[in-house]
């Protein structure tokens, strides 16, 4: 079988699907890889690197695979090259895209969608949601930081001392645990605050303070929070309200799979900050947890800084790059025997992640 990566195409997009490490394990476990040209300059990885890994460099990896290897989902110049019975692995959203899906479908692609990926012991390896909000995470305080006309830490100087920036994190799942970590290693005093109690230790464990207050929710599929009901949801607003205006920094993480991201921080709640804070939005794909945020744009709201980029991994392409490649490469391994495709949908990963095969959509969106 022979597995094409080609250039991502869609705009601001700088990772790659797989770098030369993980051409070198293709090869070696006996697949052949046809790399796109330029493929991976964006990210650091020029063809003379996957050449040295094994792999061949082609005008047109579509043209030349039996299984291509993307990060982005296919544009549509991109499915309508596709080829019956060619493979598709990347970040599909299946959940939000079911016309990209019926297309695939259409075209008798078998697709699996890295955001599909089961959160089961043995698939962590494979979980591309979990390493590329890790780059999120950490790219959030970095921007926090930059827009804020403050120091982190507290410094003790000639001039006096300065103290810390207070930084609120909403959300604790992965990408807001590694913005924790991040921000308390710049030496913020950081609070965060879950509907679920259950990561109250893992905030704490972190240097953080775990705010309780008096709002809990359940956790669903795959350690994701489950929307609140609507008087919780506008006593939940009201409560974090109070925590974002003694906030110099707030980073908003919170998602629900195949919905629009919950609104946490409400236009009035930003209008109570102090002029000169930040707020870094990482819902902002899914519309944003702050009833302010412009996806894509950072924009200026009575002096508060409100940052809406919506593919902050991109941002970081070399590491992101990285962790994405191994999280492909590990599913490749599952899915193939002795160089050569073997699905096996009595297998939780294989039946999960497969989102349309046989002319089939095997993923529908979910009720909002």
């Amino acid at each position: 079988m022979r597995v094409g990566v080609p250039k991502e195409t869609a705009e601001g997009e700088r990772r790659v699907a797989l770098v030369p490490d993980g051409v070198k394990r293709l090869v070696d476990a006996g697949l052949d890889v046809a790399v796109e040209a330029g493929a991976g300059s964006s990210a650091g990885f020029l063809d003379e690197d996957y050449e040295a890994a094994g792999a061949t460099i082609v005008p047109d990896a579509f043209a030349e695979a039996d299984l291509i290897a993307k990060v982005q989902a296919p544009s549509e110049d991109e499915t309508a090259r596709l080829r019956e019975r060619q493979t598709l692995v990347a970040l599909l959203q299946p959940l939000t895209s079911p016309e990209r899906l019926r297309a695939l479908a259409d075209r008798k692609v078998t697709a699996f969608s890295m955001d599909s990926i089961p959160r089961i012991t043995r698939a962590q390896p494979m979980d591309a949601l979990s390493s590329q909000s890790t780059v999120a995470g950490y790219k959030a305080v970095l921007l926090a930081a930059s827009h804020l006309g403050k120091f982190f830490p507290m410094l003790t100087t000639a001039a006096g001392t300065i103290a810390p920036a207070r930084v609120l994190v909403l959300g604790a799942g992965v990408a807001g645990l590694q913005a924790i970590a991040t921000a308390r290693r710049l030496g913020a005093v950081v609070s965060a605050f879950d509907v679920r109690p259950v990561v109250k230790e893992q905030v704490e464990s972190l240097g953080a303070t775990f705010l309780e207050l008096d709002v809990e929710g359940a956790e669903g599929v795959g350690g994701y929070a489950v929307a609140l009901a609507e008087d919780q949801h506008e006593r939940e607003q009201e409560l974090i309200a109070r925590h974002v205006a003694e906030s110099d920094a707030v980073i908003t993480t919170a998602l629900i799979p195949g919905q629009p991201a919950p609104v946490l921080v409400t236009a009035a709640a930003v209008r109570a900050m102090r002029p000169g804070s930040v707020i870094v939005d990482l819902a902002a794909e899914a519309g944003g947890n702050v009833e302010l945020t412009q996806p894509g744009k950072t924009v200026d709201e009575d002096g508060v800084t409100i940052v809406g980029e919506t593919n902050l991994p991109a941002t970081m392409p070399t590491h992101a790059s990285q962790m994405y490649s191994r999280n492909v490469l590990t599913l490749l391994e599952h899915l193939t025997t002795d160089g050569e495709l073997n699905l096996d949908f009595d297998d939780e990963i294989t039946r999960e992640t497969c989102v349309a095969h046989d002319g089939r959509v095997l993923k529908e969106p979910v009720a909002a």
